[in-house]
């Protein structure tokens, strides 16, 4: 699996799955990693809703050889709410989160950590998103692991905003990412966990996703992958198309 972050190896990207690599994008160098198209379906009881992005993409910015800056924000997005009869569909814009990825460690070392500290902006109307700024800080960890496989382990801490519209408090999120290279293609399986405790009450969510990479070419990447909730606070599915190029 391509990890550095030189200018003549291959593409390293921060998808397809939840998972974050330690490699940054060479100085100088532009990387886009989107989602050509994502569904999100959730059902509970008799109420269903499906969220659609086009075009959802990570712009990223060689700042060194150890650091890039990152926008993700998506031009597009509809959600459609279906309870009974009633059918509601909002159209608008994502909001937009600013990342900073320091590589910690040697691009080319066995295990390599990076620290990725966000800010979330509300961009987003009200339904889309929740208007409020938010943040916190990855520590994704890359473990090379004879055979070509890749252990990956993403702790990370969030600053959410509460569900009254009054303050922030904490969540945590963890995941545990192995990855197969064979050849131009990459699999991944994982299992992610998400704690989010408002005042009003702790959220708590669970998903296993899967992906496929194929390697086109050293500087394109195309991959397809799915997570699936494993509770009822979770997104029931969210499937995607994604491709990552650097220039």
């Amino acid at each position: 699996m391509p990890t550095s972050s030189d200018a003549d190896a291959p593409i390293c990207t921060d998808r397809p799955t939840k998972s974050n690599f330690a490699c940054t994008v060479p100085r100088g160098q532009v990387q886009i990693e989107a989602d050509a198209l994502a569904w999100q379906n959730d059902v509970a009881g008799n109420s269903r809703s499906d969220q659609w992005a086009l075009a959802s993409a990570t712009y990223k910015y060689g700042l060194s050889g150890r650091t890039d800056i990152e926008l993700a924000w998506a031009p597009l997005v509809s959600r459609r709410e279906r309870g009974g009869a009633d059918v509601v569909t909002q159209t608008g814009i994502s909001e937009a989160t600013v990342r900073l990825k320091q590589r910690l460690t040697a691009s080319d070392a066995s295990v390599t950590a990076a620290l990725l500290p966000f800010l979330k902006l509300p961009l987003a109307p009200r339904g889309l998103g929740n208007r409020r700024v938010e943040g916190g800080v990855a520590l994704p960890v890359n473990i090379a692991v004879p055979g070509g496989w890749t252990l990956t382990l993403g702790p990370q801490i969030d600053i959410l905003a509460d569900a009254s519209g009054h303050g922030h408090h904490g969540g945590a999120t963890m995941l545990i990412n192995v990855a197969r290279q064979l050849g131009a293609f990459t699999l991944y399986s994982e299992l992610w966990a998400r704690r989010d405790w408002d005042p009003a009450g702790t959220v708590r969510q669970h998903s296993a996703d899967v992906a496929i990479a194929w390697l086109a070419t050293p500087r394109l990447q195309l991959d397809v992958g799915a997570n699936i909730g494993l509770d009822r606070a979770t997104p029931g599915l969210v499937a995607y198309l994604g491709v990552a190029t650097r220039f």
